[in-house]
């Protein structure tokens, strides 16, 4: 290693005085105060350059409400595994509060169901399935207090459903499932959260609901008339960002699934622990949260990005029956651009074979 340079000795510890007499002295005392000044000015401006640029760009949002089916990114936050100066985890009580909130341009990111997204899709906003998440087989269900018999205890019935697409489509089935329609029934459009009530105080006489409402009513004392297990492969849950969002910011849309990845991961490794701790924020006891997530299909991330894959992917073609619903019910408008709305390259990044990194 080379040894450092020594600063040469000072010669004179006495000042040097210059031949012009006081007079130059005091000329070079507001001379050397002048460029001092000058000197400060010019560290203040570059300061205050530095201070003028860009502000920090705040983190990715992503909302999710309360269903356990999402618990994973939940469990990410919670473990560490969410960097949270690229994404921020939003909850929200209900699907149709975070709906609302994606549609007033407060969220970048949102898990949802396949047919909310192609609601959005269908109403113009760009966005963009990065994910498959997990299917529901089961966990979502219409609770009720209604006598036994056949398709004619429906007839006439109030019907609490949520302003989403999701309640519409459950419904949709339910109803067919007993040869009834829509008319056939008086729909009371109610968020989830106030189902409960509603059934209680004799309002509806049925609910189109999903966890944690589901467990309350049993409680309650009313119980299930038809669950997603008679709809098999057409309640899945989504991942979608903004168009803009991924193209302009790739690394934190990355960072966002690979948080799902990794509290997925953590999660399937052990159900029962991360339930342990997932539990105090839902509502449910141990037992009805292990229920509720025995009702779901978890894709694993190489699963999700076989499924968009491919021209047409397996999930258009798995979707003839939920567009076709869709639009029997006037909630789609147009032929789904399937090219535009699945985007892979997130997965593609982040997913190797034989799984996640």
């Amino acid at each position: 290693m080379t040894a450092p340079r020594v600063a040469p000795a000072i010669r004179s510890a006495r000042p040097r005085v210059s031949r012009h007499g006081f007079a130059g002295r005091v000329w070079c005392l507001l001379r050397a105060r002048a460029i001092g000044l000058l000197a400060m000015l010019a560290i203040g401006g570059l300061l205050a350059v530095a201070g003028c640029g860009e502000p920090p760009q705040a983190p990715l949002t992503v909302g999710l409400n309360s269903w356990v089916g999402y618990d994973p990114l939940v469990l990410a936050r919670e473990r560490g595994l969410v960097d949270p100066e690229r994404v921020k985890v939003v909850e929200l009580s209900t699907h149709s509060e975070s709906f609302r909130h994606f549609r007033n341009g407060l969220l970048d990111a949102l898990t949802i169901t396949l047919d909310q997204a192609l609601k959005l899709a269908d109403d113009g906003l760009d966005v963009k399935i990065i994910a498959v998440l997990d299917e529901s087989a089961g966990a979502d269900v219409v609770m009720g207090a209604l006598p036994p018999g056949g398709p004619d205890r429906w007839r006439g019935q109030r019907v609490a459903v949520e302003p989403s697409t999701l309640g519409r489509m459950v419904l949709h089935h339910m109803l067919a499932s007993q040869g009834l329609a829509e008319a056939d029934v008086t729909v009371v459009p109610l968020a989830a959260s106030q189902h409960l009530a509603a059934l209680q105080a004799g309002r509806v006489a049925a609910a189109v609901t999903y966890e944690p409402w589901a467990s309350q009513m049993r409680k309650a004392g009313f119980s299930p008339a038809f669950d997603s297990r008679q709809m098999p492969g057409e309640i899945v849950d989504v991942l979608v960002v903004r168009g803009a969002v991924l193209a302009n910011r790739p690394a934190d849309v990355d960072a966002l699934l690979s948080a799902w990845n990794a509290g997925l991961a953590r999660y399937l490794a052990d159900p029962a622990g991360a339930a342990a701790a997932l539990v105090p924020g839902t509502e449910l006891t141990l037992e009805d949260y292990l229920l509720t997530q025995a009702g779901l299909r978890y894709w694993l991330p190489d699963e999700s990005l076989a499924f968009l894959s491919g021209h047409p992917s397996p999930m258009q073609l798995d979707s003839d029956h939920l567009v076709t619903t869709l639009r029997d019910l006037g909630l789609l408008k147009h032929v789904v651009a399937w090219a535009d709305l699945i985007d892979t390259a997130p997965a593609s990044r982040l997913t190797l074979p034989g799984g996640a990194r």
